[in-house]
């Protein structure tokens, strides 16, 4: 069996092909071009026993990582930060260039098993672009209304409400008599900034709706868990995409960063915040446990009754947040067993 390590670019891709032994066999650099697929094929033809580890397959491998499936092939997903770490523990290949990436790659999955394989037609994937479109719709907005406030600010005197709705912010407007150039100005900014937050909401309004049809059409029970809306089961599932790559509840937990990290040294066990993990599949938990703590739920109950055993409310939270992950590991799985 042979690993052939891709670490792909714009304009680029570098293959290299390793035993299981981690000796280099052969390489090539194909230009990504309509016939990247066909050339890498050919490089590989004398390799029949052969898996294909692209580095980084959601992302600048996600075109290639998808057309060798499509062609039949074996394909893994090697996260960067991975193939990274081989690289810099590589004896004598430290060096950075494509070559040493491709091959620190093929090394990773080589090393790792449980690696993620991409899929042709992965619901979680459409998922997690609607959801990712959703999210940076709400950046916009927030940095439109944001200069929108400081426009008023300087139009109107006392200021504003610190939240103000679009049509609260035309009625100021329609108050506000220019005295100047430079105030007239501003207000035609202001107006102009106005069109944008109309959009943006409708926009917003649009893209949600599009978020809920598809988290429908998933057919998850992760929306049975109090807290856990649309957005957030869209989310979860766009960024776990395979939930079998996590052998345990606590494989979970580690990869979304509510299991704490073990900090012990000598005779002294002891445990902290793990900031690590996927940082946005941890937000998207932290906002269902911030949900079912402000309603009268089995969560607040769990909760408040660490808060009674001497938890401050951040190791109370983080007791929940893991308790939630602990139940979206049991969803997922439930979920992934019912499509098979």
């Amino acid at each position: 069996m042979v690993i052939i390590g891709i670490d792909p670019h714009k304009a680029t891709h570098t293959a290299v092909v390793v035993d299981e032994r981690e000796n280099v066999l052969a390489q090539l650099q194909v230009r990504a071009t309509s016939k990247q697929r066909e050339q890498l094929l050919e490089f590989a033809a004398p390799f029949t026993d052969r898996t294909w580890a692209v580095e980084s397959a959601g992302g600048l491998g996600d075109l290639l990582a998808r057309e060798l499936v499509d062609a039949g092939e074996r394909v893994v997903d090697v996260p960067p930060t991975l193939a990274a770490r081989v690289r810099l523990l590589g004896s004598g290949k430290a060096s950075k260039n494509d070559p040493n990436d491709a091959r620190s790659t093929a090394i990773a999955a080589l090393r790792h098993p449980r690696l993620r394989e991409p899929r042709v037609d992965d619901h979680a994937v459409a998922l997690r672009l609607l959801v990712d479109r959703h999210q940076d719709l709400g950046v916009l907005r927030t940095r439109t209304v944001n200069r929108l406030h400081a426009l008023l600010c300087a139009l109107t005197p006392g200021g504003h409400v610190r939240r103000m709705t679009a049509d609260q912010a035309q009625r100021v407007l329609r108050s506000v008599k220019p005295a100047t150039s430079v105030d007239t100005t501003r207000k035609q900014m202001a107006v102009d900034l106005l069109g944008d937050v109309r959009r943006l909401d409708r926009d917003i309004a649009a893209s949600k709706k599009r978020v809920v049809d598809a988290v429908a059409a998933s057919n998850t029970t992760l929306t049975e868990i109090f807290g856990v809306g649309p957005i957030v089961a869209a989310t979860i599932i766009g960024h776990v995409s395979d939930v079998c790559r996590f052998p345990t509840r606590d494989h979970f937990a580690s990869y979304n960063g509510t299991a704490p990290i073990e900090a012990s040294s000598g005779p002294k066990k002891r445990h902290r915040l793990n900031p690590r993990g996927n940082r946005t599949l941890n937000y998207a938990l932290h906002m269902a446990a911030v949900t079912q703590i402000r309603n009268d739920t089995p969560g607040r109950a769990y909760f408040d009754r660490k808060l009674e055993e001497g938890k401050t409310k951040k190791e109370a939270l983080r007791a929940l947040k893991r308790r939630i992950s602990d139940a979206v590991y049991r969803q997922l799985v439930a979920d992934s067993r019912a499509a098979d």
